[in-house]
C-alpha cells in the first residue's frame, strides 16, 4: 500500500517538519523537564499528526544559560535529556514510523563552560587557545568594548575577563549571551573540530542537521563598528553590510560542510536559521552546492494582511527559483510569540526574537486567523514546519510568574523584555489540571501550565472533528495525497483575499477580508479551517478539489 509519498523527489523538499523543543515536550523519567525518553514515548502522535520528521532542539551537555543553545560538549547528550543509547532508540523507532530526525547544531558559540573556552581563559593573550574565539584588547586604555556590537539578548556583545594574576584583561566577544562565547571560524581548530561533530551525527544515523544562528558565524576581518545607535534591537533583517552578520565569509563553512554531507548515503538535509535582510541574502544560503533550505522569517513575522502575505510568498519563491531551493514556511518557533496570540493583536506582526510588547490579545480571533494560516501554509509550494502545541492551537502564556522566567532576554534587558518562555511551556497532553500528562501527576513542569489549558489537550482534541488537531491531521492527510511540487498561480478573488491553484490538484482559498466570500463555482470543497457553508466567513480558509 502506498504512504502517498513522491519517493522520486529529495523529502526534503516537500517535507512538513515538527519542530520539538525538547524540555517542553514529554518528560520520560519524572524530574518536569521533557527529554529523548518522553519524546520516544510521544512518536506514535507525531506518525499520526502525519508530519514527516522532527527537529530536535539541543540535547547536548549545556549549563542551560540559553536553554541549551550554550553547548559544553558536542559528541554527548545532556543526563537530564538521557543517552546516546536512547538517541540510538529514538532513531530506531523513528524511522521505524518512516520519520527522519534532524538534530540542531549550534556552531557561531559554545559554552563558556566548554573545554575550548575554559583553556582560554586560562591561558595568555595571542595564544593559540584564544585565537578559537575573539579576544582583543578594549579602547580607552581597556576601559571599554573593542567596538560598538551589541548582543541578540539585549546589552553590549562584548565581556572582559580577569586574567590570571587578577588584573582586567581582554574582552570575549558573545553574539548571544556571556555564556555563549562566538568562535572564530578563521580558526584551523575551530573548523576542524566541526567537521569531525558534523561526521559524528551523520555517522549516527540522523538524516538532517539544523544549523543555528547561521548568519553569524563570520565577521569582517579587524571587527570594525557596526555603526549601531544607542539602545539599538537586534534587528538583523534590517541590516545592510553588517560586519557581524549575514558576512559573505559565512558561505565557505557551508560550501565545507555540504561537500561532507553530500558523501552520506539518504538524502541527509542541512536547514539553516538566517534572519538576514530579504528573500535575495537569504537564497545565497541555499546556492547548489551550500544547504538545503532555510526558514523563511519574513513570512513568520508577516502581520495578517493579504497583501503583505502575498509580497512575501511571491518574493520568496522569486528569489529562490534562480538557484532551485524549494521555500520553507514556518509560522512560529520558540524564538517567537505563538502565532495564535500574535494573530490576535491590533499589530499582528512579529518582533525581534518575541520581544512584542504584551500587547492585549482577542484570543478567539487569534485562534480563527492562525487556523487558516494552518490551511495557508500547508498549501504554498516547499517544504514547512510546525512548531509543537500549533497543532492544539495553544495561546502565548502571558502571565508566567517573574520568579519562573529562564529566558536570557529577561536578565540583560533589565527586567524589560520577558523574553521567549512564553512560547516554551510544556505540552498538555492529557488530564484536567497540570502537568496535563507532560510528567507524571504530582511533578511540576519546569515552566507553570495554565489551568485552562485542559480543553486544548491532546487528549481532549483527539476525537473532536471540529478541533485544532484534527484540522491540522486533515489537512497533513490531504497534502500528502495531493501535493508535491505543483506551480502556484494566482487567482483574483479581490485584494483581501488570498487564492491560489497548485496545478490541478488543489485550489486554496483565504479570506482576509470582513466579509464573506463565495465558494460556489470554485470546485468542491475538500476541507475548511472554520464552517462549511457556501460563502467563506472572514478569518477562514478552504481548500477546495478545482
Amino acid at each position: 500500500m502506498s504512504d502517498g509519498r513522491d519517493h522520486r523527489r529529495p523529502w526534503w523538499r516537500t517535507a512538513v517538519v515538527y519542530e520539538v523543543y525538547l524540555r517542553s515536550f514529554a518528560d520520560g523519567t519524572g524530574d518536569g523537564l521533557g527529554d529523548v525518553p518522553g519524546l520516544r514515548s510521544r512518536l506514535a502522535y507525531l506518525a499520526d499528526l502525519g508530519v514527516d520528521a522532527l527537529w530536535v532542539t539541543p540535547w547536548y551537555p549545556s549549563p542551560m544559560a540559553d536553554g541549551g543553545y550554550d553547548v559544553s560538549e558536542y559528541r554527548d547528550v545532556d543526563p537530564r535529556f538521557g543517552t546516546l543509547d536512547d538517541v540510538d532508540a529514538l532513531l530506531a523507532d523513528a524511522h521505524a514510523l518512516g520519520l527522519r530526525l534532524v538534530v540542531d547544531l549550534v556552531a557561531n558559540h559554545t559554552s563558556s563552560e566548554h573545554p575550548w573556552f575554559r583553556a582560554a581563559l586560562a591561558a595568555a593573550p595571542g595564544s593559540r587557545e584564544r585565537t578559537r574565539y575573539f579576544f582583543r584588547d578594549g579602547r580607552a586604555g581597556g576601559e571599554e568594548p573593542p567596538n560598538d556590537w551589541i548582543s541578540a539578548f539585549g546589552g553590549p556583545a562584548w565581556t572582559r575577563v580577569r586574567e590570571l594574576d587578577g588584573r582586567p584583561g581582554q574582552w570575549y566577544l558573545h553574539l548571544f549571551a556571556p555564556e555563549q562565547p562566538d568562535l572564530d571560524w578563521d580558526s584551523p581548530d575551530v573548523q576542524e573540530e566541526f567537521d569531525g561533530i558534523v561526521r559524528f551525527w551523520l555517522d549516527r544515523g540522523v538524516d538532517g542537521i539544523r544549523v543555528d544562528a547561521a548568519p553569524a558565524m563570520a565577521k569582517v576581518p579587524d571587527l570594525p563598528d557596526a555603526g549601531h545607535p544607542p539602545d539599538a534591537t537586534f534587528a538583523s533583517s534590517e541590516w545592510v553590510d553588517n560586519p557581524h552578520w549575514d558576512v559573505d565569509a559565512v558561505h565557505e563553512v557551508f560550501r565545507r560542510w555540504r561537500r561532507i554531507g553530500d558523501t552520506y548515503d539518504g538524502e541527509r538535509l542541512f536547514v539553516s536559521e538566517a534572519v538576514v535582510n530579504g528573500p535575495e541574502r537569504l537564497a545565497r544560503y541555499v546556492r547548489p552546492d551550500e544547504l538545503h533550505t532555510t526558514f523563511n522569517f519574513d513570512y513568520l513575522k508577516a502581520p495578517w494582511d493579504a497583501r503583505a502575505l502575498r509580497a512575501v510568498v511571491e518574493g520568496t519563491l522569486a528569489a529562490l527559483a534562480p538557484v532551485g531551493a524549494p521555500a520553507t514556511w514556518v509560522l512560529s518557533s520558540h524564538d517567537e510569540t505563538r502565532h495564535v496570540t500574535r494573530f490576535g493583536r491590533a499589530d499582528s506582526g512579529a518582533a525581534v526574537m518575541g520581544f512584542d510588547a504584551a500587547a492585549p490579545a482577542d484570543l478567539a480571533l487569534g485562534l480563527r486567523r492562525a487556523r487558516a494560516a494552518a490551511l495557508l501554509t500547508l498549501a504554498l509550494p516547499g517544504g514547512a514546519y510546525l512548531y509543537q502545541g500549533e497543532e492544539l492551537g495553544l495561546p502565548e502564556v502571558e502571565d508566567l510568574p517573574e520568579e519562573a522566567l529562564q529566558d536570557p532576554t529577561w536578565e540583560r534587558s533589565g527586567h524589560t523584555a520577558r523574553g521567549r518562555d512564553g512560547c516554551r511551556v510544556p505540552l498538555p497532553w492529557s488530564g484536567d489540571r497540570p502537568p496535563f500528562g507532560f510528567a507524571p501527576d504530582g511533578v511540576s513542569p519546569w515552566l507553570p501550565q495554565p489551568a485552562s489549558w485542559r480543553s486544548l489537550t491532546a487528549q481532549a482534541q483527539r476525537d473532536d472533528p471540529s478541533s485544532t488537531l484534527s484540522l491540522y491531521r486533515d489537512a497533513l492527510r490531504l497534502r500528502r495525497q495531493l501535493l508535491g511540487e505543483e506551480p502556484l498561480t494566482w487567482l483574483d478573488l479581490g485584494e483581501d483575499v488570498l487564492a491560489f491553484d497548485r496545478g490541478s490538484a488543489l485550489r486554496c482559498v483565504v479570506n482576509l477580508s470582513a466579509r464573506p466570500v463565495p465558494l460556489t463555482g470554485l470546485g468542491t470543497v475538500l476541507l475548511t479551517s472554520g464552517g462549511a457553508a457556501a460563502d467563506l466567513p472572514p478569518d477562514t480558509a478552504a481548500w477546495l478539489a478545482p
